[in-house]
């Protein structure tokens, strides 16, 4: 992993990582896949909108994760709503086991 990119969720990260915390990982990221510093003119449209979508994902990531022990401010924090909108990854699992009545 590119030694730039620190990790963002508590308790690495004291405070919330911001938006341009988010960001700028998101940059360092693109930069280490593409192998560009920056880019030509004809692939910055394509690695600005690589940037964008890594920093949206990574900002779900983070408004969706549970940290345990991680302070409460913390631990139910969505900002997104496919974060909260998602069920809980148990409930999927218990859906999964429960027998499924036939269909007539």
């Amino acid at each position: 992993m590119c030694r730039s990119i620190k990790t963002l969720r508590p308790p690495a990260l004291p405070e919330e990582a911001t938006e341009d915390d988010i960001r700028a990982a998101a940059l360092q990221y693109v930069r280490k896949v593409s192998g560009f510093r920056a880019p030509a003119a004809h692939n910055r449209e394509v690695f600005e909108r690589a940037v964008d979508e890594i920093a949206d994902a990574t900002a779900r990531l983070l408004d969706g994760l549970v940290v345990r022990g991680a302070h409460p401010a913390h631990a139910a924090h969505h900002t997104h709503p496919e974060a909260s909108a998602a069920p809980e990854p148990s409930v999927v699992r218990r859906q999964a086991r429960e027998p499924q009545p036939d269909a007539v």
